[in-house]
């Protein structure tokens, strides 16, 4: 690649950021203002500056802003960004809540059943909708991933939603995690043995491999991992409330190099991140000073990338019948239902009240992130039709629309505070 090349695309990237940054603040400022997430507004502006408004009305000067060869590089500066985000949300779980016997076993019984019925739900909608909307696609491989896209709940979106509202330190917010994180981890899983299917590379020898290794992973960070952090703040101390630079290195280094061990053993990077910031929970000096030199820059710059570049990739209008938007409807509702009902039972048999048990099923429903991620891989795969993929991204997108105003409600229900939505 040329300089003259890459200075191009340099230039490509910089006003791209110099329209969505500013953008994603404006409209996550006003979600803020209606008591909903800032990804909510973040989204909504790459819907607007997507093919469903302004690539619309606009086409000639949204193709020669938003050009097909800057994709990439945003894309990785995103992702960077959900890294950092996750290991903040790692560094913020609370151990403490899970000590109870009842915190514990809502977790498992949460992750199964927001799992298992969604499945199904999926699965069953995928089968019938297939002949309409996929018929030149295998109706078991369409039908897979339109379950799988069902089941997952975005763990990223769900730590941003719990930190506006000050939940992440909450038992309810530390249950929701907690199972949102075994929901992921089985999603990739099941992720990786669906794209194997349709590749006709699928084999149960590599599967167990995969599920061993990260049995693995997480047994190193538990045994020595915690030692060597244990190490390093001993000889590296936060002072004043900064973090020294050379501790800041390891730990970023540390970061990458989780989420690169992830993504070798088939579960996405961010959950690297995520795993490796558990180990800093008992370091609230660290955890503040980590949050107020790196966390609100990853907030303010890296986040709204990805959210705004998830409406850039949705076109609305591609939805131009009345069969396409019934089918639309149906997976939204199915999708809400299997995990609301399940996940909010589940809570109640475990001994959480009403107003804790819908705040837990309406958490598990945010999707966003994860279900995009899937979404990508079934349509790059050719195994998701254009309009299939645009119906699922709505999906994700309404499933995260609907938790900001249900939580405040049930918030205010259970007699907790509603007016303390945190500034992001």
């Amino acid at each position: 690649m040329s300089i003259q090349h890459t200075e191009e695309i340099l230039t490509s990237v910089l006003l791209q950021l110099i329209v969505i940054l500013p953008a994603a603040r404006v409209m996550g400022a006003l979600a803020h203002k209606v008591r909903q997430p800032r990804a909510v507004g973040e989204i909504v502006a790459g819907l607007m500056l997507g093919p469903s408004l302004f690539g619309y009305f606009m086409p000639g000067v949204s193709s020669a802003l938003f050009t097909v060869h800057t994709g990439m590089p945003m894309q990785v500066l995103s992702q960077i960004g959900l890294i950092l985000l996750m290991f903040q949300i790692g560094c913020d779980f609370e151990f403490d809540h899970l000590k109870q016997k009842r915190n514990r076993r809502a977790v498992v019984l949460i992750a199964f059943s927001s799992v298992v019925l969604p499945l199904c739900v999926g699965f069953t909608i995928g089968w019938f909708s297939q002949p309409t909307l996929a018929p030149e696609v295998d109706p078991i491989v369409y039908s897979l991933f339109v379950s799988i896209a069902l089941a997952i709940t975005a763990v990223p979106v769900l730590g941003r939603i719990l930190r506006e509202f000050d939940l992440t330190r909450s038992e309810v917010g530390v249950v929701a995690i907690s199972a949102a994180a075994i929901n992921d981890a089985v999603g990739w899983v099941l992720l990786a043995a669906v794209t194997a299917i349709a590749s006709s590379g699928f084999s149960w020898g590599s599967l167990a491999l995969q599920i061993t290794g990260l049995a693995m992973f997480g047994l190193f960070l538990a045994l020595i991992g915690s030692r060597l952090v244990s190490w390093m703040h001993r000889i590296m101390p936060v002072v004043d409330d900064v973090l020294p630079p050379t501790m800041m290195v390891i730990v970023l280094v540390a970061i990458f190099v989780s989420g690169i061990v992830t993504e070798k053993l088939g579960i996405f990077t961010i959950f690297g991140g995520f795993v490796f910031g558990l180990l800093f929970h008992r370091y609230p000096s660290f955890v503040a000073a980590w949050q107020s030199q790196v966390g609100r820059f990853v907030l303010v710059f890296f986040l709204p990338i990805f959210f705004t570049y998830t409406g850039l990739r949705t076109n609305i209008l591609g939805l131009s019948t009345s069969t396409d938007w019934v089918w639309g409807v149906v997976i939204f509702a199915g999708a809400t239902v299997a995990k609301v009902v399940p996940v909010y039972f589940s809570a109640k048999m475990t001994g959480f009240s009403n107003s804790q048990s819908g705040m837990l099923g309406i958490l598990m429903n945010t999707r966003a992130l994860m279900e995009l991620i899937v979404l990508n891989v079934g349509y790059s795969l050719g195994f998701i039709p254009q309009n299939v993929f645009t119906m699922l991204v709505l999906m994700a997108i309404g499933t995260t629309i609907l938790t900001g105003p249900v939580l405040r409600i049930l918030l205010k229900a259970s007699g907790l505070r509603v007016d303390r939505f945190r500034e992001a």
